[in-house]
């Protein structure tokens, strides 16, 4: 099995240790990132509720690194870090969120 570096908070998920493994330039791109920076995406792919909508992140994480994309683009940063205080703009987006699915 393949060693793929983790971030900050959160563990490589198997679906996209799967994918990181199976192209070699997207790892390559992967293994450059700051550990805060995988840590982005890696919730990004996590945080979703539908299996079809992960299975759509996983891909774009392959592809997007390909292209030079650092971190995933509009994303608010990782709700679960427990290192810093999550700053006024998220907790209104997140505030924002869980009123819609009341």
């Amino acid at each position: 099995m393949i060693s793929i570096s983790n971030g900050t908070v959160h563990k490589v998920p198997t679906d996209l240790h799967k994918a990181l493994s199976a192209d070699k330039k997207a790892l390559t791109q992967w293994e450059t990132l700051t550990p805060l920076a995988r840590n982005e995406w890696i919730c990004w792919v996590t945080f979703v509720k539908k299996q079809e909508t992960r299975d759509d992140h996983v891909g774009q994480v392959v592809s997007r690194l390909k292209e030079g994309d650092r971190r995933p683009c509009c994303w608010i940063g990782c709700p679960h870090r427990i290192d810093k205080k999550v700053s006024p703009s998220v907790k209104g987006i997140l505030a924002k969120r869980s009123k819609k699915k009341e």
